[in-house]
């Protein structure tokens, strides 16, 4: 037995299959109370419900609490599903029956939420990137300013915005070692040379699974892993696509650090680049690589030490 739910700010759509039971509760905490209770009863072997930029979170994390297996899926993946299976029609009553089609044929592996601790991280690591993206922009309108009244009020927003960030930042470094596990991950990754504070933070709130997959399901995952493209007697490149932007944008600051402070990865560049591989190449290789490495040292809790350079 499988179960979709969508989820609407109003209320909760849910479909069974196979037996085709609906029903519609409202999404409050007693709705999710009593939606628990009676998911529970059903025993299904999973739900599934659409990850909806944390709305669904709540419902989510009570299922979990309560032991039913839930997979949060990508959007986009169902959108796909919807073409393939050619239903263009879109309604929270037919989200949910597609939802519930989708976890019986797809099957989707359920994964455990992050913590509580983790999934406020994650929230302080998103608001420090809407901040510094603020005052960037309006970093950028003071020099455009013409005169003396409009630099005064984009200043002041300035020095506001700047003691805005530091008060994040402060937050999220407390949030992540508020635990001794997150305050121990971070020890691990800070020992590492080119990994610093934020690309810490950021590692530690976007990817929770950070020592517990394999390499390559963990490079997936991301989006370091070079996705082929062959038919017949086509070799076309292979290239990365998908994955977590925030987490592969900030290990490609952490690689360019490394290569001059990292001798692992300076060495594994420099072999690369002599074997006439392009730079982007080699930068990219250079990601898989870093995270491969952070992943095993998470996992095994070990701080850096190499012994001598990896090729």
């Amino acid at each position: 037995m499988n179960l979709g739910i969508d989820v609407a700010k109003a209320h909760l759509d849910i479909c069974v299959r196979p037996s085709g039971e609906e029903w519609r509760t409202e999404h409050t905490a007693a709705g999710i109370t009593a939606l628990t209770a009676r998911v529970v009863a059903l025993q299904p072997a999973r739900v599934v419900v659409e990850a909806t930029g944390g709305l669904e979170r709540p419902l989510a994390r009570a299922l979990q609490t309560a032991g039913v297996a839930v997979a949060v899926v990508n959007p986009r993946q169902v959108r796909h599903f919807a073409r393939a299976v050619g239903q263009l029609a879109k309604t929270d009553r037919l989200d949910a029956q597609l939802l519930a089609r989708f976890a019986e044929q797809v099957q989707p592996e359920p994964r455990a939420l992050p913590s509580v601790e983790t999934a406020a991280a994650a929230e302080l690591t998103a608001r420090r990137q809407q901040v510094r993206e603020m005052l960037t922009a309006e970093q950028q309108r003071l020099k455009q300013a013409a005169s003396a009244a409009a630099r005064a009020w984009v200043a002041k927003h300035i020095a506001w915005l700047e003691a805005e960030l530091a008060e994040v930042e402060a937050a999220l470094e407390k949030a992540l070692t508020a635990t001794p596990e997150g305050a121990q991950q971070a020890a691990v990754l800070r020992s590492v040379p080119g990994i610093g504070p934020v690309v810490t933070a950021t590692l530690l709130a976007d990817l929770p699974e950070l020592g517990t997959l394999g390499r390559k399901p963990l490079a997936a995952l991301v989006g370091v892993a070079p996705l082929a493209c062959e038919s017949g007697r086509l070799r076309g490149r292979r290239l990365i696509w998908g994955g977590r932007g925030r987490v592969r944008a900030h290990l490609y600051m952490a690689v360019l650090a490394g290569l001059r402070a990292n001798p692992v990865l300076k060495t594994f560049y420099q072999r690369l680049h002599a074997a006439g591989k392009p730079a982007k190449v080699c930068l990219t290789a250079c990601m898989h690589k870093l995270l491969t490495i952070l992943n095993a040292m998470v996992r095994d809790g070990r701080h850096w030490a190499p012994k001598t350079p990896e090729a």
